[in-house]
């Protein structure tokens, strides 16, 4: 601190600029007062940095600091040991902040448009996945519908934030755009369950560098004393979106048809597209004395074989548990060599990434406390989100044998909660600069919302099976700002982008690994149920019959409901259901590591400003 009475003007400024304002300490100080205050600084300022702007670029009046609080980005709690923040002094990238407040509102609300577009669609995917699959008579591969999504997203994210500090944002977001859009009207027009698969793969291309780009050119923009009050705009775009998704996806697919919850997003996209083309600054995320670099001087630095090697062994990975004991026996050798070339290639990936000058999954942040803890414990929370997400629906419209409808009509109030809680969270992160409660409320519901879901049976009223997901949506609501606030805060300035895509990213492989190991469990579960359950004769033209059947209500929900009335109706909706528990009951183990990850960290408090 200073020597200098609190009471006078240097006092309170060094105060200011040292306990309650951490992200600003290394800049001069009438740059301070422009940024804080809202003041023109004289000699040179552009137009727009001193103008009285948005109320929330600038920060709430100064509060007393109470006794023991530890700043954020690179301070301390106290008994934890050197080096869990990896802050420090370092200069704060001149262009944070630099953005004139109308063409920042404008900036941001075309980004939360697209959010607000990725979440209608994975909403949607969620509830209409068992249409799609009975359409195409595959719904034993349902898994990939969500599965190449996301495994695409998972191998681009990291590169999409690279190469982001060397060419800019506004490239990359807007080229990721253009290939979501193309692959969104793929998706609508597709012929069959490959083709369909292959468009959802290139939309999570797209989408995983829309959500990446965005979030980053956010953080680029707003310092992060105050980024938990944009972070719960995006959490009300985020409930909005998926209750949106959740509502009308089974209504257009038992209407309009399916094709049509992907045609319906084709505008809003050319709206976001335009926005980001004539609004968003061409030199964002592009410090004042570094000139941009053109793609090929930017791919020079880029890790590509940690990036090919991640993608191939999760690739690899996702095969083996998706068609092992499915499509394929587990002694199959397709099966047996797939999960050899993950069993090969990813410890190479880690060695590679330990020697990488830039490497695209930086293993300082995957073993330094806490950010190490709340990554992988983030990586479990999305692991639970997606496995819940995918499964509820199968129960409904296998076990309870509802429509479409009222399948996206059961998630609507679980996706409402999670958008109400992560606006409060934000809210109250901001409030009270602490970080750590949200974490541990959301992963202690994350158990309780896996037990309750495995205790799940038929005949329940309705009101019942909506209680049971809402302490899984509100964990999510808590954990996912919380960790993402609480991990940038703990992180260098100069670490905003790789923080951001490298919690992006395992929450990603948290995502593919949530449908690929929850489908691995289902599917496995729900043949040997269907074995052990369904009847029929002890001779040859019994067991054929019973392996037909088996295999056409493992091809088609649909199949399920035509069933008539009687026995074998009974039997396959008991399969179902018991397939389903022990789906939960995994999700369940889940959420009980994911919160012994986070009880014993310790986190810094962020300073008041």
């Amino acid at each position: 601190m200073t020597d200098n009475p609190p009471g006078t003007a240097e006092g309170r400024h060094n105060e200011q600029r040292d306990e309650r304002t951490p992200l600003l300490r290394d800049e001069p100080p009438a740059l301070y007062e422009a940024i804080v205050t809202g003041r023109a600084v004289d000699d040179g300022e552009e137009d727009g940095r001193g103008e009285e702007g948005d109320p929330l670029l600038k920060p709430a009046p100064p509060g007393a600091e109470e006794e023991g609080d530890v700043e954020a980005h690179g301070g301390e709690s106290e008994g934890e040991g050197e080096g869990e923040g990896d802050g420090g002094d370092e200069e704060r990238p001149s262009f944070l902040i630099y953005t004139h407040p109308r063409r920042f509102r404008v900036v941001f609300a075309g980004i939360m448009l697209t959010y607000f577009i990725a979440n209608f669609d994975s909403t949607i995917m969620a509830s209409s996945h068992p249409v799609i699959t009975s359409h195409f008579q595959a719904s034993n591969m349902a898994s990939w519908l969500t599965t190449a999504f996301l495994l695409t997203a998972t191998a681009f994210q990291p590169l999409m934030g690279r190469l982001s500090d060397t060419v800019g944002r506004k490239p990359l977001y807007v080229a990721t755009m253009v290939v979501f859009a193309g692959a969104t009207a793929w998706c609508a027009l597709a012929q069959s369950i490959e083709s369909f698969i292959a468009a959802r793969a290139v939309c999570g291309l797209g989408a995983g560098g829309m959500m990446t780009l965005g979030a980053i050119a956010i953080s680029d923009c707003v310092p992060i004393e105050i980024r938990g009050i944009y972070q719960s705009v995006i959490n009300v775009v985020y409930g909005v979106a998926g209750a949106s998704g959740a509502a009308f996806g089974g209504l257009l697919a038992d209407t309009l048809g399916w094709r049509w919850e992907f045609g319906v997003q084709l505008v809003p996209l050319a709206l976001c597209l335009a926005t980001a083309v004539f609004s968003m600054p061409a030199d964002l995320g592009l410090p004042s004395d570094r000139k941009k670099q053109t793609l090929v001087q930017a791919l020079r630095g880029f890790d590509a074989t940690g990036s090919a090697l991640l993608t191939i062994s999760t690739t690899f990975l996702i095969l083996g548990l998706n068609l092992g004991g499915n499509v394929l026996p587990w002694s199959h050798p397709f099966i047996i060599s797939s999960l050899a070339v993950f069993a090969a290639c990813f410890p190479a990936c880690i060695y590679v990434e330990s020697r990488a000058e830039r490497p695209i999954m930086p293993l300082a942040l995957l073993h330094s406390k806490p950010r190490a803890n709340m990554i992988f414990s983030n990586f479990l929370a999305s692991f639970l989100v997606h496995a819940i997400l995918f499964n509820a629906p199968l129960f409904f419209r296998a076990v309870l044998l509802e429509s479409a409808t009222q399948s996206g009509l059961y998630l609507v109030v679980p996706t409402a909660a999670a958008s109400l809680t992560g606006t409060l969270t934000g809210v109250l992160i901001s409030r009270t600069g602490r970080l750590k409660w949200p974490l541990v409320s959301g992963a202690t519901l994350y158990v309780l919302g896996s037990a309750l879901l495995s205790s799940m049976r038929p005949g329940w009223p309705t009101w019942v099976y909506v209680l049971c997901l809402v302490p899984a949506a509100i964990g999510q609501g808590f954990q996912f700002p919380g960790t993402f606030i609480a991990v940038l805060a703990a992180s260098a300035h100069r670490e905003q982008a790789v923080v951001t895509s490298t919690l992006q990213l395992w929450r990603s492989l948290g995502g593919v690994l949530g449908v690929a190991c929850s489908s691995l469990v289902f599917q496995n579960a729900l043949l040997l149920c269907l074995v052990e359950y369904v009847s029929a004769p002890d001779d040859d033209a019994g067991r054929r019959w019973k392996s037909a059947f088996i295999e056409r209500v493992r091809s088609s929900i649909e199949a399920v409901a035509e069933l008539p009335d009687g026995r074998a109706k009974d039997q396959v909706v008991a399969s179902y259901d018991a397939a389903c528990r022990a789906t939960f009951l995994v999700c369940l183990g889940v959420a009980v590591v994911s919160l012994l990850m986070i009880l014993p960290i310790r986190l810094p408090r962020l300073g008041r400003k």
